[in-house]
């Protein structure tokens, strides 16, 4: 149900605002996207700032597209290095809960969840996924023809609208780019699976929405 990314196969790499996108059809992907407020502004500029510089110190530059390709070519020991210093601080930053966190409100969740879910059989498989008070970490396996960038935006634009109609709010709820990243084996399936499972323990149960396949 669950297909691995497959190098052999046709994949395609897009640059967004700050990450770049790999797409490969019915392929399965890890997705964080927050709220518009998660992380503050200066916070987000010093984070990408150290991880050029460290990149570039590298032969590495973040303006072209293929450079995740050129990451997963370097020793073991730098690329763990690299996600350590990077992967994890960024992930720590979203666990430190800033900003307003509404998606405590358990019927704020349910309209995360109700999108995550809505297409689940039909446009792709939905693997496990965790709504955080200021953010969501989700495995899904795309189905058919879907691109997930395209259904990152439709989960995003459905349940920003809903929720923003809730709280009776306008602008923007969700940070515009999202976090999305093929999964390249059944070992890293599993870590990310235990990983999004394991991200709410030092939450109270009332403060996330966690779905298990």
């Amino acid at each position: 149900m669950f297909n691995l990314f497959d190098p052999d196969s046709d994949f395609q790499i897009t640059m967004g605002s700050n990450l770049p996108h790999w797409f490969q059809p019915q392929a399965t992907y890890f997705i964080t996207f927050r709220t518009a407020d998660s992380l503050p502004k200066h916070v987000a500029r010093r984070w990408y700032a150290e991880r050029s510089i460290w990149l570039a110190r590298h032969d590495i530059a973040t303006s072209m597209p293929d450079w995740k390709d050129k990451l997963a070519r370097l020793p073991e020991k730098i690329r763990k290095q690299f996600h350590e210093t990077f992967s994890h601080q960024y992930m720590e930053h979203l666990d430190k809960g800033l900003g307003e966190c509404v998606l405590r409100r358990s019927e704020l969740s349910k309209i995360v969840a109700d999108a995550l879910l809505y297409f689940n059989g039909n446009r792709y498989h939905m693997g496990d996924f965790v709504i955080m008070p200021n953010h969501v970490h989700l495995l899904v396996c795309l189905l058919g023809d879907t691109d997930i960038l395209k259904q990152c935006r439709s989960w995003k634009k459905f349940s920003a609208g809903k929720i923003n109609k809730v709280l009776d709010k306008t602008g923007r709820f969700w940070q515009e780019e999202s976090f999305d990243h093929l999964v390249r084996s059944p070992e890293q399936f599993c870590a990310i699976q235990q990983y999004i499972r394991n991200n709410p323990r030092h939450l109270q149960s009332s403060d996330y929405f966690l779905y298990q396949i």
